[in-house]
């Protein structure tokens, strides 16, 4: 019986035969769950069921589920939002439709961690899909419930039931389903059976270097002038290994 273990000392030494068993078992185990609370569910559904997030669905390692935030709406019009103490432009979530909706989801599945997308929250990279992977394939956590707010922003008590903040970048959106699915997809794409290939954020993750990939090409050999590297056509498979290590670009 083979033991499994996930720190680099013994990942990194495996024969691609261990590869292969480890890939075999994270298989069944990387399945993971999105909740995506929004007002704007039309807005989510032709990305997700399109291309590798359809894959990744039909083949069950991704699961997306979406809960309409006006269905927790107080009063007869459903409203979710006011206008914030104190005064300033816009309206923000209240507090008590997005606690009700996360809630309702909690009762189902208590282990639901909440993601927020946030301008204040932590800039979102590789090293932070890495992480999020490798607790889908450990199955230490596999079910996120992302909160797409909308407006101009949040309840700030709305933080307290929130397990990650994370942020694009230092830009203001109209609202979070974007960055929900982008973050979606760039956890789906690297689990494994998704993309094809025996790719595992666990096993990646603890690889030399974890650097982007090297230039590639394809044909025709020459266009406009600009030549493929000579060296890539030569099919000498160490001097190409040797030009590709050479090449590869800084870490994500």
């Amino acid at each position: 019986m083979l033991n499994i273990s996930y720190e680099r000392r013994d990942v990194k030494h495996l024969s691609l035969k261990s590869h292969k068993i480890i890939y075999d078992i994270i298989f069944q185990m990387a399945k993971v769950k999105f909740t995506i609370i929004t007002l704007f569910k039309d807005a989510l559904l032709p990305y997700l069921s399109t291309s590798m997030m359809w894959k990744a669905s039909d083949k069950g390692v991704a699961e997306f589920n979406f809960v309409d935030l006006r269905d927790f709406g107080l009063g007869p019009h459903k409203s979710v939002d006011d206008t914030p103490y104190g005064g300033g432009d816009g309206m923000l979530l209240r507090c008590e439709p997005v606690f009700a909706t996360i809630e309702k989801v909690k009762q189902e599945d208590p282990t639901a961690k909440v993601i927020l997308p946030t301008p204040a929250g932590r800039i979102w990279s590789q090293q932070i899909v890495r992480e999020f992977a490798e607790k889908i394939e450990t199955q230490a956590e596999n079910h996120f419930i992302i909160l797409c707010p909308h407006y101009e922003g949040y309840d700030e008590r709305i933080l307290t039931i929130v397990d990650y903040q994370v942020s694009l970048g230092q830009f203001v959106l109209t609202g979070g389903e974007l960055p929900a699915l982008i973050m979606i997809d760039s956890i789906v794409r690297v689990l494994p059976g998704v993309l094809g290939g025996e790719n595992s954020a666990i096993i990646e993750s603890f690889s030399e270097g974890n650097t982007i990939e090297y230039p590639q090409y394809t044909k025709p050999a020459e266009f406009r002038g600009m030549k493929v590297p000579e060296i890539l056509l030569s099919g000498h498979h160490a001097k190409i290994k040797e030009w590709r290590d050479a090449h590869q670009r800084p870490s994500l």
